[in-house]
């Protein structure tokens, strides 16, 4: 299924030269359909500037790309493929439908993440150049040529997206639309720990194509490192926004993280229901105060789901 309309309006970086026509070789039954594919690269893209982005809205929902090194998370891929060829992605590359590349909402663009499909074990090495997919039950979108080699055959598949840092050589052959060797199977013990951590997720449901939202361009202004959740010593809080209660003396909060942006912190906490304070040259984001470390505890666990993997339990004396 081609479930994600994705539309740039930022032409930067190097372009790829599309021409000919390509066709599948069939030895997948019920795969990616063939179509017109991009002749290959003349030049190779480059992993500089490293783009980030503001937060951006869609659908009523706000996104805060975040540079978390050791980001890793479940849940459900998609892919797109020809109806984007030749198009601008959100970091300003040209879309590649044979390329092994992916959207991602919040990464940084580029970046390299490992793809594993949880019904198989098969990982494979991606590169993040994107912004999407922009439906909230799908966690990333794959090109034709990354749904290819991990065996994707259509509609959405259940995987693993862990952030990594691959050799140059690796890079090197992705950012020249060339896919390198698959990972290790994944053992099938963890597996069903991943399975089991998504078992909670209830599977995407179709999305005609027509009627997906375009994804933001990210500007160069903003660079992954500018926002890094740098957890603050616990201090009194200062003028929340928006208001709430002041924290007790004794009492439990978490500290979600300290945003280098106002902008930033407040979408952050908007998405875990918290508030922002200024805190020396960082806008603080806290959630609370709980009566004891148990409440707190629990808060801590949802602002981790929510990509915050560096919040933590804090308490005011």
């Amino acid at each position: 299924m081609k479930s994600i309309v994705r539309e740039g309006a930022l032409i930067a970086g190097a372009a790829l030269l599309l021409a000919g026509c390509g066709a599948m070789d069939g030895k997948r039954e019920g795969g990616p359909a063939a179509g017109p594919t991009p002749a290959p690269l003349v030049e190779r893209v480059s992993d500089t500037p490293v783009k980030l982005g503001d937060p951006y809205t869609i659908a009523g929902v706000t996104y805060t790309p975040v540079d978390i090194p050791d980001y890793d998370d479940v849940g459900y891929a998609s892919w797109y493929g020809d109806e984007l060829a030749g198009k601008p992605t959100a970091n300003g590359e040209t879309f590649n439908p044979d390329g092994i590349t992916a959207a991602h909402k919040t990464l940084p663009m580029p970046s390299y993440v490992e793809v594993t499909a949880l019904d198989t074990g098969r990982t494979i090495l991606v590169r993040v150049n994107d912004r999407g997919p922009m439906v909230g039950d799908r966690l990333i979108d794959l090109s034709r040529g990354a749904a290819e080699q991990l065996g994707i055959t259509g509609g959405n598949a259940a995987v693993r997206v862990r952030r990594t840092n691959p050799p140059q050589a690796e890079r090197a052959q992705l950012r020249a639309g060339r896919a390198v060797p698959e990972r290790i199977v994944t053992p099938d013990s963890l597996l069903a720990v991943l399975r089991k951590k998504l078992k909670d997720q209830p599977a995407p449901k179709p999305t005609p194509v027509a009627a997906q939202p375009a994804p933001p361009v990210a500007s160069g202004k903003v660079k992954p490192g500018d926002d890094r959740l740098a957890v603050q010593p616990s201090k009194p809080a200062l003028k929340p926004v928006p208001a709430k209660p002041t924290a007790a003396a004794g009492s439990y909060q978490v500290q979600v993280g300290a945003f280098s942006t106002e902008a930033r912190a407040a979408a952050a906490a908007k998405s875990v229901g918290g508030t922002v304070a200024k805190a020396g040259k960082f806008w603080r984001v806290r959630v609370g105060p709980f009566a004891s470390d148990a409440e707190a505890r629990t808060a801590l666990d949802k602002a981790r789901d929510k990509g915050f993997r560096d919040a933590a339990v804090v308490r005011d004396r």
